[in-house]
């Protein structure tokens, strides 16, 4: 069986990104999306356990969605206000029903990247 799971990684001060709230959505045909799971990230970046395994692991499009702009000011970090970026979210489709899909954001006040891990 597939899993998806994620981690943020805070670039601004080379380190990972705790307590970052993380809302994964599905998506269908008409561009409507339900939650899946919600889950915060611990001191590895990480969350506790996979965003999506076993049964629940299905094919299909999807949006992870994560609320930057609450980290950066729980950590003093300087931002505009109102914030640059508020939620990043990153929509991607699973295709593979027993892949592992692993997506890492990096972040900074002003600018972000991500990958399609293993």
């Amino acid at each position: 069986m597939g899993h998806l799971s994620t981690h943020v990684l805070d670039t601004t001060k080379g380190q990972p990104a705790r307590n970052v709230r993380v809302t994964l959505y599905r998506t269908v045909a008409d561009g409507a999306r339900s939650v899946v799971k919600e889950a915060v990230t611990n001191a590895n970046g990480r969350t506790d356990e996979a965003l999506l395994s076993g049964d629940a692991f299905k094919p299909g499009t999807y949006e992870l969605v994560f609320d930057v702009a609450q980290y950066f000011r729980e950590n003093g970090t300087q931002t505009t206000e109102p914030p640059f970026f508020d939620f990043v979210p990153l929509r991607f489709t699973i295709v593979e029903p027993d892949g592992n899909y692993h997506v890492p954001l990096l972040i900074s006040p002003w600018s972000y990247s991500t990958y399609r891990g293993s």
